[in-house]
């Protein structure tokens, strides 16, 4: 980080400002970075951060968590998936990982090629790939799918929870009590989609939605950037990740997107159901699709995930810091909900960055 860059950036803000903004950064990745850096505390008092759902873990339904867990349960079943997704509790407060102590072959992989290789040395055992993310990590699955018909795995199956980033912002936008103005757009997303869609989402909403980084200069750029464009009444995409971020994205990627999924309505956990919101497998890769059991029957969720505001903190409403049970009844190590759990969480931002 250049700490010269950074303070004329932060100057640069403040000059720019003649009234008050509210911009929401929609990577949760972005929001452990302006709080590692402490962005949001440097910043001018005119520049208010909101928070959004830009945390896969934390959003994706209770409902595909419990799914997962009644898979696990299957005796002799290998269920894989990524760390984060272990913690998160389920409708009736149980997770991966407090079955995986109980015996159930839970495992965490890195990349979704290792479950194939699983899947390959136990051919008479049922694998199945719990596959969550962005459409980040969609194409990866994607590949698996193609790989997995390719070689005729028949002990391979898909539990897929991916969800696509620009009908939430759709939606969120679209709501008339939305209060955010300005848009710091997922930067990872968008090394896969490029621009695609987000110039039209600027102009149907009137608000500028600028393609951000990582790095504290690269979000100081792109927040300068929205700020600048508020103020001359101006609502556009601009690309201030161009490092990272091609027009067209990256073809292969979408490629492999295009071939394997399609788009669905899908449940985002504190949002209801998201139009497009997600994707499915489509043919031929929906045979892969794992017939998940529902619900344990007389599963009642606990009185304990009544008092987490999650779907208020994924919308950007409630800061996690202004949840009465943040840091006491939630702590990273006892989590009431998903913000807390994943390593993109806001709530897990907050608290490891004190404020």
């Amino acid at each position: 980080m250049s700490q010269g860059e950074c303070q004329a950036l932060l100057r640069a803000i403040e000059r720019q400002c003649s009234r008050p903004w509210r911009l929401m950064e929609v990577c949760g990745g972005q929001t452990h970075a302006l709080l590692r850096h402490g962005i949001d505390q440097l910043l001018p008092a005119a520049v208010t951060l909101i928070h959004g759902p830009g945390c896969p873990v934390c959003v994706t339904a209770s409902s595909r968590i419990d799914q997962a867990l009644e898979l696990a349960r299957q005796p002799g079943l290998l269920l894989c998936t990524y760390g984060d997704m272990l913690r998160v509790p389920g409708s009736d407060g149980h997770t991966l990982l407090g079955l995986r102590s109980q015996g159930a072959d839970v495992r965490v992989v890195t990349a979704p090629l290792e479950v194939l290789e699983l899947a390959r040395r136990q051919p008479q055992r049922p694998v199945v790939f719990f596959a969550v993310g962005f459409e980040t990590t969609a194409p990866a699955t994607a590949l698996l799918a193609q790989r997995t018909l390719a070689e005729a795995i028949t002990n391979l199956t898909l539990l897929v929870a991916h969800v696509r980033v620009a009908p939430v912002l759709e939606q969120l936008l679209g709501d008339p009590g939305c209060v955010v103005q300005g848009v710091l757009a997922a930067g990872h997303v968008c090394t896969v989609l490029g621009e695609e869609g987000l110039a039209e989402l600027a102009q149907r909403h009137r608000r500028p939605v600028v393609i951000t980084g990582f790095s504290a200069v690269e979000l100081l750029r792109g927040i300068l950037l929205c700020v600048r464009q508020l103020e001359q009444g101006r609502h556009r995409l601009q690309n201030a990740y161009r490092r990272a971020v091609a027009p067209a994205g990256n073809p292969l990627a979408r490629a492999h997107l295009q071939r394997v999924f399609t788009p669905i309505d899908t449940p985002w956990r504190g949002l209801g159901t998201i139009p497009a919101g997600g994707y499915q497998l489509q043919a031929p890769y929906a045979q892969l699709a794992v017939v998940a059991p529902g619900a344990r029957s007389g599963a009642t969720p606990q009185q304990r995930h009544d008092r987490c505001p999650s779907g208020l903190v994924l919308q950007g409403v409630l800061r996690p810091n202004q949840c009465p049970q943040f840091g006491t009844a939630c702590t990273p190590e006892r989590p009431l909900g998903a913000p807390m759990v994943s390593s993109e969480g806001a709530c897990a931002a907050y608290y490891r960055y004190p404020r």
